[in-house]
């Protein structure tokens, strides 16, 4: 009996996408958090940058920050938008990115209860669509760059809203993400 020659493992990619990159490129994944134990995940060129594996998630809006020209991480926080008051201290963080960044931000259980309208013109500046739209335990994910511009076709923000009808958890939506590659700046 001849030995059955079964296909290839398929190779892993960059922040798992199903095909690589193309050369001179950032890979990225963003995941919102979906019910109670489905944590909210920041992924960039394969580094885990907000999740539960690096202990650094949590309830309300996680941000991620990183130099576009060096891909290094330049700061990662969570905002809690359930209890206290953290829309100050958000606006200041995104406020804070130095031009040339890019900003990831993902949505674990509530990020809008305690969202302000500082907050949300400060993320409306960067180019979110959606932040006044969110609405509780709603699955929120976006990507910005401050001081340049994305290319067009680089999906950058999607929301999911809690429907009681609908919900995959019990009282929280599906979790949703993005993911795609960022052009690096030409050199």
């Amino acid at each position: 009996m001849r030995p059955v020659a079964g296909a290839p493992a398929p190779k892993r990619q960059k922040c798992d996408h199903w095909t690589p990159c193309p050369p001179n490129t950032y890979a990225y994944r963003l995941l919102s958090g979906g019910g109670r134990n489905k944590y909210a995940k920041i992924c960039f060129e394969d580094e885990l940058l907000i999740g539960e594996k690096t202990g650094n998630v949590a309830r309300g809006i996680n941000i991620a920050i990183v130099n576009y020209v060096t891909g290094n991480v330049t700061a990662t926080q969570y905002f809690d938008m359930y209890e206290g008051d953290n829309s100050g201290p958000m606006t200041k963080f995104i406020q804070s990115a130095p031009p040339k960044s890019l900003l990831f931000m993902v949505t674990h259980d509530d990020g809008s209860s305690r969202l302000k309208d500082d907050a949300k013109n400060a993320i409306e500046t960067l180019g979110s669509k959606e932040i006044r739209n969110m609405q509780f335990r709603s699955s929120w994910v976006f990507l910005a760059a401050k001081g340049f511009e994305l290319p067009s076709g680089i999906e950058r923000e999607k929301i999911n809203h809690s429907d009681n009808k609908k919900n995959r958890y019990s009282g929280w939506p599906a979790e949703i993400q993005i993911e795609g590659c960022i052009p690096k700046e030409p050199s």
